[in-house]
């Protein structure tokens, strides 16, 4: 029963899934190669075609983009608007947030709920809110590097699309008994 059921929710899914970023495209995004947008993503919908996004670029859930900001409007009857461009080889993390007239460059990790609100040059690492350079994305990898020669690492097989068995995940947490570890 349960392939039967793995099946028949992937012919729904193609049936009637609408991918939005083709909309967005439409509309005026501008959007690289290699484009990763997780689940419950917001752009900008109603100034999107101020927004640029480079190649490479993953948005991990829940990252909002704005190219307008409407607090202004109450007050002087205008909304203030901004365009933002985001470089190639990035990397926003979960529950961030990307305010209007902002550039992040290339090779750039965002750290997970940031609020960047002004520009990232190329090669930082930024977290924060509001988000701040800590470190430089190759200094960010070696240390993430040497981690992995003392945490665990898992390959492919301990993930849900090649469907990790419940012993798989239960070994998973006993070697993460520092609380970390990387997969595949």
């Amino acid at each position: 029963m349960a392939l039967l059921e793995k099946i028949l929710r992937k012919i729904y899914r193609r049936m009637f899934y609408q991918d939005p970023i083709k909309e967005h495209i439409k509309r005026g995004l501008v959007v690289g190669k290699n484009f990763n947008m997780l689940d419950d993503v917001v752009i900008d919908y109603s100034h999107i075609w101020h927004i640029e996004i480079g190649d490479d670029v993953t948005l991990a859930p829940r990252v909002y983009i704005l190219a307008h900001d409407a607090s202004t409007k109450m007050h002087l009857g205008y909304t203030r608007i901004g365009k933002v461009k985001i470089g190639n080889k990035v990397f926003v993390g979960a529950n961030s947030i990307i305010l209007p007239g902002v550039t992040i460059g290339d090779n750039v990790i965002i750290g997970a709920g940031s609020v960047v609100s002004r520009d990232i040059p190329d090669g930082c690492v930024a977290a924060g809110n509001p988000a701040k350079t800590i470190c430089t994305t190759d200094e960010f990898i070696a240390k993430k590097q040497e981690e992995m020669g003392v945490f665990p690492c898992f390959g492919e097989e301990y993930t849900l699309r090649k469907n990790v068995t419940a012993e798989m995940k239960s070994e998973m947490n006993c070697q993460m008994s520092d609380k970390i570890g990387y997969i595949l």
